[in-house]
């Protein structure tokens, strides 16, 4: 598969590199060096946007990625207390499909730190770790399947692109009660036999 990164930072570089390791074709342009162009037309099959949120929306409107799969890893969590950025508005994958009208969304890996990414593979108590997608382009869901189960994880169908701010709000609840509170997050959730009650 060819994949393009749009960002050269901790996350292009550890999902980057897992996907290389993986046999893809993977080549990552930043905004700096003027070579973000480079990187969508390189990403034929898929196209993983990891910038800072604060930029993605304007990188995004100036390039062409009409039926591009345009994976969105970003968090638009921001401040000292964690804050969702985009509370009572779009989501910040909504956002990004309206920029760029063309591009097939997919929003996933936004969950997790880097770190976590650079495992190989993430695999936590026995069980691989479950990342889930939001789209509304069953093809696109495909390529981004694909690319979760290259980092040996295992793809979880979490809806619409319509669904994706409740991914976003997830990040920011969970951001803030790892890196805030120091809290063990996942705690919070019991095992599915008990989910049901």
């Amino acid at each position: 598969m060819h994949i393009g990164i749009l960002g050269t930072g901790a996350m292009a570089d550890a999902l980057g590199g897992q996907w290389r390791r993986a046999g893809h074709q993977v080549v990552a342009g930043s905004r700096s060096r003027g070579d973000v162009r480079a990187a969508v037309e390189h990403g034929a099959d898929a196209v993983l946007l990891a910038l800072p949120y604060p930029a993605v929306v304007d990188v995004v409107a100036e390039l062409d990625l009409n039926g591009r799969v345009l994976v969105d890893c970003t968090n638009p969590v921001g401040g000292p207390d964690f804050a969702l950025l985009t509370a009572g508005g779009p989501a910040a994958a909504e956002r990004i499909a309206a920029a760029a009208p063309g591009a097939r969304v997919v929003k996933a890996f936004n969950l997790c730190h880097e770190s976590v990414w650079r495992l190989t593979p993430p695999v936590f108590a026995g069980h691989p770790l479950a990342v889930p997608l939001c789209g509304d382009d069953e093809d696109a869901l495909t390529v981004v399947r694909r690319l979760v189960r290259d980092l040996g994880c295992e793809p979880l169908n979490a809806g619409g692109l319509d669904r994706a701010g409740l991914l976003e709000a997830t990040a920011a609840l969970l951001i803030g009660l790892w890196v805030g509170e120091g809290a063990d997050a996942q705690a919070i959730a019991p095992p599915l036999e008990f989910a049901g009650g």
